[in-house]
């Protein structure tokens, strides 16, 4: 028992969220992310273009504005993804890309119409909303992952650990 706790005491613990960031889930995360980008500006440059031009003027109020949303949150999102991908390939640190994060606002955003005002615009531009909103939540939660692991340094918990092997041996005594 005694080896046991010297083992864990001088582990390294293994982070799921620097495993994660550098994996292939982000990558499919990243390309997700990039095409969802193309995707949208193809829509909104040509059809949806088009779409619009024949909204009555709540629906083409909304139109665009939720058009603008969309443009925003994933330029935000497309900036973060190449932020991170940055700190995976050593092109700076996770500290650096910290200092930076302050500059991509990563926040959660309800839609801006009215149900029945949204429920009038194109299928389309809906479809690519939510699920660039779904994208989104997704990336939020990996950023609040990542940052508050840099917050929280994982030998803490490894000290934590190793303390309360400590405590459980000096109640049940040692073996």
């Amino acid at each position: 028992m005694a080896q046991q706790i010297k083992q864990i005491r001088g582990a390294a613990a293994i982070s799921f969220i620097d495993h994660l960031k550098s994996s292939e889930n982000f990558k499919l995360l990243f390309r997700e992310g990039m095409a969802m980008v193309e995707e949208a500006a193809a829509y909104l440059d040509g059809p949806g273009r088009e779409e619009s031009k024949g909204l009555p003027r709540a629906p083409a109020l909304a139109y665009a504005t939720e058009s603008m949303r969309l443009t925003t949150r994933l330029m935000q999102m497309a900036s973060w993804l190449l932020l991170q991908r940055a700190v995976n390939e050593g092109e700076m640190s996770q500290s650096q890309a910290a200092a930076d994060k302050h500059k991509v606002r990563m926040t959660r955003q309800d839609m801006a119409a009215p149900a029945e005002v949204y429920a009038q615009l194109p299928d389309r531009l809906r479809v690519l909303s939510e699920k660039s909103l779904r994208l989104q939540a997704r990336i939020i939660h990996l950023d609040r992952s990542i940052y508050r692991s840099l917050e929280q340094p994982e030998a803490a918990a490894v000290v934590t650990v190793a303390e309360q092997m400590d405590r459980l041996r000096a109640a049940f005594g040692a073996v």
